[in-house]
Parts: structure tokens; C-alpha cells; sequence
């Protein structure tokens, strides 16, 4: 139980510094020099690399931040298959029930990761796109339903923020609607409060009729992440 303990907790620690990797700071320090964390809303996420830099890196960005989420939850198929063939699975341990909760601690590592990064003095970005990934890989069918609500708000609002809120608030619905496991159903109630948490300066400034669309630059006072 030991050795399968031990490799459960370095997943889940690999899994948070996949998240921690801060793909915004370190594309916006390499093409402009700048700190992306002094511009803008101060998120390392995709949508203040594209106000900062546009389209392009804004799309790398979000391209690699989803990718990080799908890779968290792909090291925990990894682990479970590579400890039941060298036999590290005690035979106590019920795989069908520890693999569910396993995916949602690894996904909820690397939502943290990427908001707390431990690379940027635990600050960072939304974990918006690193969400998604993490529900591609838990669900497919999820994932893209979330990906068909976000598009479609930011289509009619232009404003990224709100529809990262409406697929964070759908979530939950979408995972009981699909009656995937409990884990998957809490780890969308809690993964959706906290991307709708690290967005309550934008849901202030929605309130206040002042945030902005995509192409125009947020001319507030930068936010602070941390």
C-alpha cells in the first residue's frame, strides 16, 4: 500500500506542476519582454495574451494551457495502467472507485496549478483553458458541450469572461445530465466555483457595464492574482 500511496501523491504533484507550467508569462516574455502579469488584467491566460500580443499567441496559449489539463488526466490513465502491470495495485484497492476520484484530484491539481503557479510566485492565470482540457480528457462529450456554450455566448456577447462563466456554471448540469461518476459531478460543482471565483473582478466590471469585448484592450488598473 505504501509504493501505491507514493505514486498516487507524485501524480498528483507532477499533475499540479503540468498546470504550473506558465505558458502566457513565459510567450509574452519571449516575443514582447515584457511581464504579462503587469499588463492588462495581470492573468497569464490566453485572452490577456491575446490583448496583448494577438491572435497567434493568444491561440498558442490557449492551445498548450488545454493541452496541460489533457496531459493531468492522462498521467492518471498512465499511473493506473503501469501500476497494475508491475502489480503496485494492492489488491484492497478497488480501481474502479479510486480511478474516478483520482481523476478529479489530478484534475483539480492542475487547475491550481495553473492559478497558483509555483513558477510565477503562486500567481497566474483563470484556468479556463486548462479546464477544458481536463474535461476533454474526463469526458469528451462534456468538454465539447462546454466548448459549444462558451462559443456560442462569446458570439452573441464578444465578452470571453462571461462565457467562461456560463460553461463554468454548466458544467455540474452537463456531468449529472451524462450521469458520469460522483467525483466528475464534484469536481464540476468545484472547478466551476473556482474559475467563477477568480473571475469576480470581471464580474465586476460586467456589472458595471466596463468590461471589455474581444479587440478592445481593458484599460482598468491592472488586477492582482495572487
Amino acid at each position: 500500500m505504501a509504493i501505491w500511496l507514493t505514486l498516487c501523491s507524485v501524480t498528483l504533484v507532477v499533475a499540479y506542476l503540468l498546470g504550473s507550467f506558465p505558458t502566457g508569462y513565459i510567450t509574452v516574455k519571449q516575443l514582447k519582454g515584457i511581464d504579462i502579469r503587469e499588463v492588462g488584467s495581470g492573468s497569464t491566460g490566453a485572452t490577456n495574451v491575446l490583448r496583448t500580443l494577438g491572435k497567434g499567441p493568444g491561440a498558442m496559449v490557449l492551445v498548450v494551457d488545454c493541452l496541460k489539463g489533457v496531459l493531468a488526466i492522462a498521467l492518471v490513465y498512465w499511473l493506473f495502467s503501469f501500476a497494475s502491470i508491475q502489480n503496485f495495485i494492492p489488491a484492497t484497492v478497488d480501481v474502479n472507485l479510486w480511478q474516478p476520484w483520482m481523476i478529479t484530484l489530478a484534475g483539480i491539481a492542475a487547475i491550481l496549478g495553473h492559478s497558483k503557479s509555483i513558477f510565477l510566485g503562486f500567481t497566474g492565470g483563470k484556468s479556463v483553458a486548462t479546464s477544458l482540457g481536463i474535461l476533454l480528457a474526463m469526458n469528451w462529450q462534456v468538454g465539447l458541450a462546454t466548448a459549444g456554450i462558451f462559443a456560442v455566448i462569446v458570439a452573441i456577447s464578444r465578452i470571453v469572461s462571461l462565457s467562461s462563466i456560463a460553461g463554468a456554471i454548466a458544467v455540474a448540469f452537463l456531468m449529472a445530465i451524462l450521469h458520469q461518476p460522483l467525483p466528475y459531478i464534484l469536481f464540476g460543482i468545484a472547478g466551476g466555483l473556482y474559475v467563477i471565483l477568480r473571475h469576480r473582478s470581471n464580474i465586476e466590471r460586467l456589472l458595471a457595464g466596463t468590461e471589455p469585448k474581444i479587440g478592445q484592450k481593458l484599460t482598468t488598473e491592472v488586477e492582482q492574482t495572487s
